[in-house]
């Protein structure tokens, strides 16, 4: 089980616990809500405070999944 959060403009979603066991099966599951699709290509993932870019990674129990968008600002 993992913890997934939302920031930015995605932070209206309400954080998931999901059974999944990699970041290709967290993106097919969080790409069934359309509030998420459009962001899903362009956000950051970080587990447990650290980025993440490989699209196999494996997830342990308890971890903490944090979906970024993009920001700009100065």
């Amino acid at each position: 089980m993992i913890r997934v959060e939302f920031l930015g403009p995605l932070s209206t979603e309400s954080a998931l616990d999901l059974e999944v066991a990699s970041m290709e099966e967290l993106k097919e599951k969080l790409s069934q809500n359309p509030n998420l699709t459009k962001w899903l290509g362009i956000c950051a993932v970080a587990v447990n405070d650290a980025i993440i870019k490989d699209s196999a990674y494996t997830f342990k129990d308890g971890d903490k999944v944090v979906i970024l968008p993009p920001v700009c600002g100065g």
